[in-house]
């Protein structure tokens, strides 16, 4: 019987037991750890990715209310309209965006101030055409509706149109007179400055829309507030009386007018009956005077009776035939007073 041998017998101290058992069975394979990879950094990568990152920064968004303008080197190059749109990087172009829709405001008034003598005045303070000083405060409301224009053109866009309002209202103030200003035409100078200021931007190329200007004061100054109310109340008082007098002149007239007229037709009606009754009276005559000729006697004693008939209609005496006494007729008889009665 063969000896087995102890694992721990004649085994150097660094084989250990299983020094001479080799695994040689071909279903297992002895396990090697494996080595680490190593990845070469390539410089080019970082080129890639920098490029990458530079195209990429040249895509941009256009919001709905906005409009872009891309330089190339500076110079204009296009205007883009909302949406998502791509143009070469820096610093080969670039853009700048305009809000298109936006109502930018600007008030003209007290902001720069003059001193004349004892009296200070400030940019509001005009001279109008019938050389009085009124105190205007003035709103523009305006917008951008050419982006390129507004980008190329404009460097102080507020202070260009301040300006530029400033003088165009100073010329039409300088044409107009001061009460239909101050009392209620405004709506007229706010329609002139308006159409006025949009045709000095358009010659500036300013690439803006005047959207509205109101006035918002517009008033004496303040150290001749007083006396101009009360020159107000005196031009009241004359337009009062004015209108007074007006209103008489308008009741009177026509009621004169008609008088005249009725005075007119009465005259014409007398004149009509008077040549009627001249004509009729020459006709009677006529006829009279026919009659007259062919029958003379006949005709003498009934105008001498009808004569007579007139003569004594209008007498107050009573004459008796004395042939009558011894008709029983009473002597004291006031028959003249009934003959006044029975007229």
């Amino acid at each position: 019987m063969a000896k087995i041998p102890s694992p721990w017998d004649d085994n150097d101290d660094d084989k250990g037991p299983w020094a001479d058992n080799e695994i040689t069975s071909p279903k297992v394979k002895q396990f090697k750890p494996k080595k680490p990879v190593e990845v070469e950094f390539k410089w080019w990568w970082g080129v890639i990715a920098v490029l990458v990152i530079w195209l990429g920064s040249g895509f941009y968004q256009v919001q709905p209310n906005e409009e872009a303008v891309v330089l190339r080197f500076g110079a204009y190059n296009e205007t883009t309209t909302p949406g998502l749109h791509y143009h070469l990087p820096y610093p080969i172009e670039t853009i700048k965006k305009v809000n298109i829709t936006q109502e930018r405001s600007i008030n003209l008034g007290g902001q720069e101030t003059r001193e004349i003598g004892s009296n200070t005045f400030t940019e509001t303070h005009m001279l109008t055409g019938d050389e009085n000083i009124v105190d205007i405060n003035l709103t523009i409301v305006w917008r951008v509706e050419n982006a390129k224009d507004y980008v190329f053109n404009m460097q102080s866009p507020d202070q260009t149109v301040r300006v530029a309002a400033q003088s165009v209202l100073r010329e039409i103030v300088g044409q107009s007179q001061m009460l239909p200003i101050i009392s209620g035409d405004r709506g007229k100078v706010e329609d002139e400055t308006k159409e006025e200021l949009q045709k000095v931007l358009d010659e500036f190329g300013a690439g803006i829309k005047v959207v509205r200007i109101k006035l918002q004061k517009a008033d004496p100054p303040k150290q001749v507030v007083d006396a101009f109310n009360e020159v107000q109340r005196a031009k009241a008082d004359m337009e009062r009386f004015k209108n007074e007098a007006e209103a008489y002149r308008n009741e009177i007239l026509p009621k004169s007018r008609g008088e005249a007229a009725q005075r007119l037709q009465n005259a014409e009606a007398y004149k009509q009956a008077v040549v009627s009754k001249a004509k009729g009276e020459a006709e009677r005559f006529l006829s009279v005077y026919n009659a007259y000729k062919n029958g003379k006697e006949v005709t003498t004693k009934r105008l001498y009776l009808e004569t007579m008939e007139n003569v004594l209609g209008n007498s107050d005496k009573v004459i008796i035939d004395s042939s009558a006494k011894g008709n029983n007729v009473i002597p004291y008889l006031p028959l003249d007073k009934l003959n006044k009665g029975a007229k």
